[in-house]
């Protein structure tokens, strides 16, 4: 079982990126799906979460208006778009994979997590 998340970087005040979370190892249709983000000296935070199904979402609400959390289940792949971003979102952003815990943001609920993937914005 695997995710491996890509897509972060450097970035000005205002700038967008496009985080994917790739899936191996397990059928991720029957999975929820959550991002995380976790800046230095912080602990780790819930950013956005998707149903098994994509039909619902949950943003918090730092992030809310701004990000878009998406899923492609035939590509076993599942995306967080950042938008309009500010420095207090520099932070690594990491993907994870629950399969009963449902739609929610903490992190226990979690059984599955990617390496992380570092996204710094600059003002």
């Amino acid at each position: 079982v695997q995710l491996q998340a890509s897509g972060g970087g450097l970035v000005q005040l205002g700038g967008s990126l496009r985080l994917s979370c790739a899936a191996s190892g397990f059928t991720l249709d029957y999975y929820a799906i959550g991002w995380f983000r976790q800046a230095p000296g912080k602990e780790r935070e819930g950013v956005s979460c998707i149903s098994s199904s994509g039909g619902s979402t949950y943003y918090a609400d730092s992030v809310k208006g701004r990000f878009t959390i998406s899923r492609d289940n035939a590509k076993s792949t599942f995306y967080l778009q950042v938008n309009s971003l500010k420095p207090e979102d520099t932070a690594v952003y990491y993907c994870a994979a629950t399969e009963f815990y449902g739609l929610g943001l903490e992190a226990h609920g979690y059984d599955y997590w990617g390496q992380g993937t570092q996204v710094t914005v600059s003002s």
